[in-house]
C-alpha cells in the first residue's frame, strides 16, 4: 500500500530566498513531510495527510518567524 501524498503551496509573508532553506528544514523535520521546496515568498510542500494537517505546516512556518497561508 502506498502512502498518500498531498501537495500544498504556502505563501510565506516576508520570506526571502536566503530564509527559504531554514523554513524548508523546519517543514522537512516534521514526520510525514516528503518534500519542501522554497522559492521567494512561497514554499511547495508534499506531505502525508494522514499524519499532518495544513495547520501543522503553518505552525512549523510560524516557528521560523513567518506568517503563512495557502495559495
Amino acid at each position: 500500500m502506498t502512502t498518500p501524498v498531498t501537495r500544498v503551496l504556502l505563501g510565506v509573508r516576508g520570506m526571502s530566498r536566503e530564509a527559504g532553506p531554514a523554513v524548508a528544514a523546519a517543514l522537512s523535520a516534521l514526520p510525514g513531510v516528503s518534500r519542501a521546496a522554497p522559492d521567494e515568498g512561497q514554499i511547495e510542500v508534499h506531505y502525508d495527510p494522514t499524519r499532518l494537517t495544513v495547520m501543522d505546516l503553518l505552525r512549523a512556518v510560524r516557528s521560523q518567524g513567518f506568517l503563512a497561508g495557502m495559495l
